[in-house]
């Protein structure tokens, strides 16, 4: 099975390669793609907007007003707007960090990079990201995007996904081995 058909395959993977598809037809795959970029860093940032996404107790309209005012203050892109209303609507919002990743999935398979899926204790900013493609791209050899995700739990350090590779430096992962070793 390739990288395409296992995205299309989760749920989240659907809502992206619909997304996906649109934006290849109107030409708009660069802008959709930094609205969910300018998205992406608005849940990393906002505690409010994570319980948005994740709250069962919002009526669908509601939660497709909210986050309609919410894309409209982001000044996000028609189709990604769309699309949130649509995952709003169906119950889905809790599906928004992975549609995010699969899309960026999918338009990297497009631009003929590979996707590098970064998880970190605090969010990069762009001169750590431009820092870790370069290096990313002397070990894998070509272009490499670059999507990333937020996890305190890690404590520091990062964790790098790159198709079935991962390279864990976290602080997390460190002191759990030198706990097993002292434990013998």
């Amino acid at each position: 099975m390739d990288q395409s058909s296992g995205i299309r395959a989760s749920l989240a993977g659907r809502y992206a390669t619909a997304l996906f598809a649109l934006a290849q037809e109107n030409n708009s795959i660069d802008a959709v793609q930094d609205s969910l970029t300018t998205l992406s860093a608005a849940l990393a940032e906002s505690e409010d907007l994570k319980e948005l996404t994740n709250s069962p107790v919002l009526t669908r309209d509601d939660a497709g007003k909210a986050i309609a005012a919410i894309a409209a203050k982001l000044g996000l892109e028609k189709l990604t707007t769309n699309i949130l209303g649509v995952l709003a609507a169906n119950r889905r919002l809790d599906q928004i960090p992975a549609v995010i990743r699969a899309f960026s999935t999918l338009a990297s398979s497009y631009r003929g990079e590979i996707t590098a899926e970064v998880t970190s204790a605090h969010p990069l900013d762009d001169k750590q990201i431009e820092a870790l493609k370069a290096q990313l791209k002397k070990r894998v050899g070509s272009d490499v995007s670059v999507s990333t995700a937020v996890d305190p739990s890690i404590l520091g350090g990062l964790v790098v996904k790159i198709g079935s590779q991962m390279i864990d430096s976290s602080i997390k992962t460190r002191l759990n081995t030198l706990s097993q070793a002292m434990k013998g």
